[in-house]
């Protein structure tokens, strides 16, 4: 395919032309319809690498798009699904068996997984449009008039990948992700009414970090600790602590704004970091580049940290999907390990109404499709929880694939009314989720011995109950003992104890007694070498 030569402006207005064509098409990516579709999936998580590789394992998060396999049970729907480098057989075997009433032949043969082959650090889109030869064949593979893109996150690349293919990226535009930064979520925040902690506008330097960081206390005086955060930071990594209590003798009405800055300043090395081996140079650093806010902790005894996720359809409506209680972890429970669904039914209502307000405002901007928001709650001691917002998501999130997973096997529905999502079997359904199962005893397990103890304790998803573990980031296993997971269930604590048993079966299974393998010498196995063979 021939490399188009056009400008920036050009680029922009066809990519708007070709994002109007959502208005009629969109609908055959959410519902279970039996319009004809192409779906290309790219996973690429098109971000400042430096952050990515903060998480362990972030090579095989192109994973967490693999939920969009149960798409093809409409068996209208062809799916096209591009990596950095190939996906393991056994994995694609996995999710196709999750199709229910569908040939496993049917639907692969619907689905075409292509790859770069290339694991460098550069943004798996990047990669894509670096291969014109690539780029033909995905071209080719596609019914143009009848094609979507979905992607981790919208950039530049995804931008360009969209006009060069001639097809239109269900996602908010690449110009509109300042929305989605630290920065752009507080002007959103503070558009829509939305409550959300003081803090400080973007800044560029240290020096100015620490000038910001000096007004907050001043306006808070009675202010413990501030997170520093970096503009575009990711699941809490980008976070950072400053505590103002051994600095109290420069607090206000004690020092001059002078020697507050002079002390915050020398404190920035001493910030506690959320990603691990983070350091102050390597983070002022960044703040150049990639800009930086200051922003009032928010203290509490009991706190939690729930979210809304909700869409911008073609069409502008705006409608919640789900609410969560987030599981974080970290130093301070800043980092992202994985959620609950629902959220608590104290503050489940009150979090879709500001999901609603986010929404409108984020919808007047221009945004589309997925939308999610990140709070902190504060039991105030009677029943009612003081909410603020902290962040805004216009990617996909931690929380994206565990309930596109429940509402693609059960082709359930979101009730608003109750906050609450049942199945087409009216049955209400509740879940675990993580991404970050993660033991150094599970190092050297590969998918293929994780499928044969999915089996041997029946570990598998029951599409007949609707009930069980469906994984995820089964990549991850062999090299870095991590693994993804969301475990279903009729009942909160049902969902917990499934979610528990893998957990309990994984740890039996990865004891080091399991590892004497002499009594296998009197035995003789067969190589399959098809199982392994590149697609």
């Amino acid at each position: 395919m021939a490399t188009l030569n056009i400008s920036e402006l050009e680029q922009v207005e066809k990519f708007r032309h070709l994002q109007l064509t959502l208005r009629d098409r969109w609908k055959t990516i959410e519902l279970f319809d039996n319009d004809e579709a192409d779906i290309l999936i790219i996973p690429s998580l098109s971000i400042d690498q430096r952050e990515l590789q903060k998480i362990e394992g972030c090579e095989h998060y192109e994973e967490r798009l693999l939920f969009s396999l149960i798409r093809l049970q409409n068996p209208r729907t062809r799916l096209v699904y591009v990596t950095s480098v190939p996906l393991h057989p056994s994995i694609i075997d996995y999710y196709l068996q999750l199709l229910p009433g569908i040939p496993f032949s049917h639907a692969r043969n619907r689905l075409l997984l292509l790859s770069t082959y290339d694991s460098s650090l550069k943004p798996l889109s990047q990669k894509i449009l670096e291969r014109p030869r690539l780029l033909e064949r995905i071209h080719q593979a596609l019914r143009l008039d009848k094609s979507f893109m979905i992607c981790y996150n919208s950039t530049q690349w995804e931008g360009e990948l969209s006009v060069k293919l001639g097809v239109p990226l269900y996602a908010a535009a690449p110009d509109l992700q300042i929305w989605g930064t630290k920065s752009g979520s507080r002007q959103i925040f503070a558009e829509s009414g939305v409550p959300y902690p003081d803090g400080s506008e973007k800044v560029w330097n240290h020096t100015d970090l620490a000038e910001a960081t000096s007004d907050l206390w001043e306006r808070q005086p009675t202010l413990k600790r501030v997170v520093v955060k970096l503009n575009e930071g990711i699941s809490g990594e980008g976070n950072a602590l400053l505590d103002f209590r051994p600095i109290e003798n420069v607090a206000p009405n004690k020092g001059t704004h002078a020697q507050r800055v002079a002390a915050i300043s020398d404190r920035f090395s001493t910030m506690r970091f959320q990603a691990k081996q983070e350091t102050w140079d390597n983070f002022s650093g960044k703040l150049p580049e990639l800009g930086g806010i200051a922003e009032a902790f928010v203290e509490g005894e009991i706190k939690r940290s729930p979210s809304v996720q909700g869409r911008i359809t073609p069409n502008g409506e705006v409608e919640i999907l789900s609410t969560h209680d987030q599981i974080l972890g970290g130093p301070d429970g800043q980092i992202y390990l994985g959620c609950r669904f629902p959220a608590d039914e104290s503050y489940r209502f009150q979090l879709q109404q500001l999901g609603l307000q986010v929404g409108r405002k984020l919808a007047e901007k221009g945004t589309l499709e997925r939308f999610g928001v990140d709070f902190i709650a504060v039991d105030k001691g009677n029943g009612e929880w003081d909410i603020q917002a902290i962040e805004i998501n216009l990617r996909k999130g931690g929380t994206t694939h565990p309930f596109m997973t429940l509402k693609l096997l059960t082709n359930g529905r979101y009730d608003l009314s109750t906050g609450l999502f049942y199945s087409q079997q009216g049955r209400a359904k509740y879940y675990v989720a993580t991404d970050n199962l993660q033991k150094e005893r599970y190092q050297g397990l590969l998918p293929n011995d994780l499928m044969d103890i999915i089996a041997e304790h029946r570990l598998h998803f029951d599409s007949g109950t609707e009930t069980g573990t469906v994984f995820h980031l089964m990549g991850c296993l062999s090299q870095f003992g991590k693994l993804g997971l969301t475990s279903i269930g009729d009942s909160p604590q049902q969902a917990q104890d499934i979610y528990n048993k893998v957990v309990k079966v994984l740890d039996e299974e990865t004891r080091s007694s399991n590892h004497d393998f002499s009594a296998l010498s009197d035995y003789s196995f067969p190589v399959v070498w098809d199982e392994y063979s590149a697609d």
